[in-house]
Parts: structure tokens; C-alpha cells; sequence
């Protein structure tokens, strides 16, 4: 724990510096997501950019939310922030070429993000990393020690989705997961939406774990449900499935954009989420305004295996 709480402080003396109290990438204020790899701070609509790029690109974390390892600490302070990685990744701007503004539109943003860290269109060209056959990939050291951007094609990804948003889900505990070990089972849990995915950690020998842990998922347009699958973690086999579900996310965000802001409202409730043979809901699951977040309680029970059910919060951040 004390480790936890030195790498947060590590972690906030970094971001209270001047240059990285804006996003990097557009100038928002405020940030509260960063690359850990690429050593940047940015806000909520950059970050969904970020996200769409792969973490083999650029590895997103909440500042606040997630815990980062001394590794990944280690790394955005070797890089030293904004200002460091900008003077590489920005260091030639072609004629014609500006930052987006804070306002900037979707579109604007995609494009420049990518130009700068995917396609590295900025750089000095002798720090270019150059293109490698698909599946590969290349390390190169663009400032001091700890900026190692990883690749594993110079390729352009047309046609990214426009991201939407973000959820935010709390995932609290299991109660009576299967039995896939000798009296018991290492359970941790999935979280799949569209190409990204998310995992908590294992808690070991125990079929009523408690995890508390917060994973946070990019939303794309038109979105499916999120696919959330329980594992049994082995050492020296496969791990073993221990049930799977899908949570439909769709009324929480209808009902977030039918109120708009949910900082104007009182807590109240403003959706739900029935219970029905074609989901896995133990029991209806309302969408409230709660302090001004739209949040969601969700107990599921693990569908395709003998037993099992799981408990969730989530939360709803629109772009």
C-alpha cells in the first residue's frame, strides 16, 4: 500500500507542473488521463484517440483512477511530461500544420494525433522509426532513457470510429463462481468492448472474490455491449472459463443524452436496464444521476457455466 501511495504522489507532483496542467495534444485544461509510454498528459477527447490508436502505441491510464506500476512511473518522469515529449514529437511542424484547439471537432483531433505519435509526421527524421513487416515491431530512444515508443507497423488506420465517450466500470465482486481447480478457482475478470479489453487482477482460491477494481473502456458510435468474461487463472496450463455475460450499455447512454449535463440535475433516477430471458440481469438496473455522474448498479448472473454471478457499478462520461 505504501508503494501505491508513493507512486500517486510521485505521479501528482508531475502533473502539477505548468506544462503539464493542459493536454498535450489540444490544450485543455485540466488533464486527467495520460500515455504512460508516450510520457503525455491528456484530456478526455484526446484520450479516446489515444486509445484507438493501441496501447502498442500509446498505453492510456486515468491519472486518478488506475494504478500505475514503478515501471510505468518511473518512465513518465524519466520522460518528464508535456514539454519533453512535445519537443520531440512536435519538434517540425510542416507549413499548414497547427495544433487543435480545445474545441477542436473529433476528426480534427484524429487526425493530428495520428500524424504526430502513429505516423511520427513531427519528428526529426533521423528519430523516425521505420516501417516493419506486420507483426513485428521496433523500439527507439526519441529523448532520454524511458521514451521507448513501440510499433508493430508504420501502417495508416483509416476510418477509425468516432469515440463517443467513456465507461467507466467498477468491477466489486463475484459470488459463487465455479469450482475450476481442485476445490476452488483464481478468478479475474474480462471486459471486451469492440477491439479494446481490459482484465482485473486474480484473486487467488476464492469462488466469492472481491475486486473493487476500476477498468475504463473507450465507447465508439454505435457500440455493442460490453462482453464480460470470468477466468480461472492457471500457472502452467490455459486458463479455464468460468462464465461470460454481456452488459448492454446502450440505455445508460440514451438516457445520459436525452438529460444532458448531469451536473444540472439533483440525484434521480432518468433510465433503466430490464431484466429479460435474453439478458443476463438478476434484476432490473435503473440509470441514475448520483452527484452529478450518470451511474449504474449491475448484477449479473454467468451465463454457459453451473454457477456464478457478478456485481458492477458503472459509470457513463460522454466526450
Amino acid at each position: 500500500m505504501s508503494g501505491i501511495s508513493s507512486n500517486k504522489r510521485r505521479l501528482r507532483d508531475l502533473l502539477v507542473k505548468s506544462e503539464n496542467r493542459v493536454c498535450a495534444d489540444c490544450g485543455s485544461p485540466d488533464p486527467k488521463w495520460a500515455s504512460a509510454n508516450i510520457g503525455v498528459f491528456i484530456c478526455l477527447k484526446c484520450c479516446g484517440v489515444h486509445r484507438s490508436l493501441g496501447a502498442h502505441i500509446s498505453k492510456v491510464l486515468s491519472v486518478t483512477m488506475d494504478e500505475w506500476s514503478d515501471d510505468e512511473i518511473d518512465g513518465i518522469i524519466d520522460i518528464g511530461g508535456n514539454a519533453s515529449a512535445n519537443s520531440i514529437y512536435e519538434a517540425y511542424f510542416p507549413d499548414g500544420i497547427s495544433k487543435p484547439g480545445p474545441d477542436a471537432s473529433h476528426d480534427q483531433r484524429a487526425r493530428f494525433i495520428r500524424a504526430k505519435y502513429e505516423r511520427q509526421e513531427f519528428l526529426k527524421p533521423s528519430l523516425r522509426i521505420k516501417s516493419a513487416p506486420k507483426g513485428s515491431s521496433l523500439q527507439t530512444s526519441l529523448s532520454r532513457k524511458a521514451m521507448d515508443t513501440v510499433r508493430s507497423s508504420s501502417s495508416h488506420i483509416e476510418g477509425a470510429l468516432e469515440i463517443i465517450g467513456m465507461v467507466i466500470v467498477k468491477v466489486l465482486k463475484g459470488r459463487n463462481l465455479a469450482v475450476r481447480d481442485m476445490l476452488s478457482s483464481d478468478p479475474y475478470v474480462i471486459l471486451t468492448l469492440g477491439n479494446e479489453k481490459v482484465q482485473t487482477t486474480s484473486i487467488r482460491s476464492n469462488l466469492n472474490p472481491i475486486w473493487n477494481e476500476v477498468l475504463t473502456l473507450s465507447v465508439p458510435q454505435d457500440s455493442g455491449p460490453i462482453k464480460l468474461e470470468v477466468y480461472d487463472y492457471d500457472t502452467f496450463s490455459a486458463d479455464d472459463i468460468m462464465g461470460e455475460a454481456e452488459i448492454d450499455i446502450q440505455p445508460m447512454i440514451a438516457s445520459a443524452m436525452a438529460f444532458g449535463d448531469p451536473t444540472m440535475f439533483s440525484d434521480m433516477q432518468i433510465g433503466k436496464w430490464f431484466k429479460s430471458n435474453d439478458n443476463a440481469l438478476i434484476e432490473d438496473s435503473s440509470v441514475n444521476i448520483v452527484d452529478g455522474k450518470v451511474k449504474q448498479e449491475i448484477s449479473l448472473k454467468l451465463q454457459n457455466v453451473e454457477s456464478g454471478e457478478v456485481d458492477l457499478e458503472i459509470e457513463w462520461i460522454a466526450n
